[in-house]
């Protein structure tokens, strides 16, 4: 099925202090994917990258910890408002930056799902569980901080209320291996599915997945997937500042992402936590795109492979 993707470039770096994610946009161009989605037979629209946006005024945060708020709530509004406005016209590919751009990408998505009066599910491919609050966070990286805002979990003054926050059974963190004890006593109090590498080593790759879509198919609902860096292994993909050993491997990764675009089911995606200062010639922006081609319909079959 051919659709219109909708690049656009967020090069947010304020939700954390390791300096050089916002060049990911840049180094997802540079790897090709406005070529590599057109022969697939998708129609490309970039948008180029979204201005850094006046920051906000602070408000109150008792959290001394937390740094960069005006810049991070600046991006979540003009993040959010991009998404919301791209939805409609076709499928929303941010290019990251730092994981606090899903602050506003999952509002916009969520304020276009509201509209449609649809629910919508998010998938969050990543090592952690981003599930802290501005006032539990340890770090005062806000880019930890995106699933408890869309779940709607309290802490979030300063920010714009999520629209229509996400019940707890819509929400699937996979692949997750480093929660922090807060973290762990927030999702216990809230139910949301974890799907960490302890039971996919268990239950394989595909079982949890599937259930997972299975709950978007029944429901109608509009799904939003998350993909960082690091929930692929950092020995395949080494450029993020957060590397947590016992990722995915590079065939589960694409399972995954195969999987995805068999449902049918994605209708927006990020590519966060690039950090091409941390790169190795390119590799992880390269394997970045080939997954964006996997979840958009290449399957290895189609790859042109030399004679031997």
């Amino acid at each position: 099925m051919s659709r219109t993707c909708i690049l656009i470039g967020a090069p947010v770096d304020s939700g954390q202090r390791n300096p050089g994610c916002l060049m990911g946009p840049t180094a997802c161009r540079v790897a090709g994917i406005e070529a590599t989605l057109r022969d697939l037979g998708h129609s490309v629209r970039d948008l180029g990258d979204l201005s850094l946006p006046q920051p906000l005024p602070q408000a109150a945060c008792h959290n001394p910890a937390v740094h960069s708020l005006p810049q991070t709530l600046g991006w979540t509004r003009a993040i959010a408002e991009a998404v919301a406005q791209a939805l409609p016209q076709g499928f929303p590919i941010l290019l990251g930056g730092d994981h606090s751009l899903s602050l506003g990408s999952v509002a916009g998505a969520a304020q276009h799902a509201l509209g449609l009066n649809r629910p919508l599910f998010l998938l969050w491919l990543d090592a952690h569980s981003d599930v802290h609050t501005p006032l539990t966070t340890v770090s005062g990286n806000l880019h930890g901080t995106p699933v408890a805002y869309a779940a709607g979990l309290p802490g979030f003054d300063a920010f714009p209320p999520f629209p229509a926050p996400i019940p707890a059974d819509r929400i699937c963190l996979y692949g997750i291996r480093s929660i922090d004890p807060a973290e762990q006593a927030a999702l216990r109090r809230h139910d949301i599915a974890i799907h960490d590498m302890r039971v996919l080593d268990e239950r394989g790759i595909v079982a949890p997945l599937r259930e997972f879509l299975d709950r978007v198919r029944a429901a109608d609902g509009l799904l939003h997937v998350s993909l960082d860096v690091d929930f692929l292994d950092p020995a395949i993909a080494p450029a993020v500042g957060t590397t947590v050993p016992g990722g995915t491997t590079f065939r589960e990764a694409h399972l995954v992402m195969e999987l995805l675009h068999e449902s049918g089911l994605v209708t927006s995606l990020d590519v966060v936590e690039l950090n091409p200062f941390l790169d190795e010639r390119g590799r992880t922006a390269r394997l970045m795109v080939d997954l964006v081609a996997s979840l958009m319909g290449r399957k290895v079959f189609d790859r042109v492979t030399r004679g031997h």
